[in-house]
């Protein structure tokens, strides 16, 4: 179940605290390819920490960043941004993301 969201989609709220949501303008297969990096950055990062490897953390957590930026979850809100910016938001992230896959633990 998706979580809810405020009356002008902007934001989500999990457990009475209020996070910006994803784009919705994003293509779902870019959602999905996006979130598919998110969730082996954030796995990086616990995997990282668990080996006290403080480089590979700030790598993880780099393409954490990217991942969420990409979502429109960080960086110039996505309603602030015209269509092109959006895309090119999520076309950047996503190859930057790609192109450091190899990278990964």
């Amino acid at each position: 179940m998706p979580p809810d969201r405020t009356a002008d989609g902007r934001w989500i709220v999990v457990r009475g605290r209020r996070w910006r949501g994803a784009d919705p303008e994003l293509p779902e297969e870019v959602r999905a390819a996006l979130q598919h990096h998110l969730g082996k950055a954030r796995a990086a990062v616990r995997t990282a920490r668990a080996a006290d490897d403080a480089a590979a953390v700030r790598e993880a957590r780099r393409r954490v960043d990217l991942a969420k930026q990409g979502l429109g979850e960080r960086g110039e809100p996505w309603w602030e941004q015209d269509a092109a910016a959006r895309e090119r938001r999520w076309t950047e992230a996503l190859e930057a993301l790609e192109g450091s896959a190899d990278r990964l633990p």
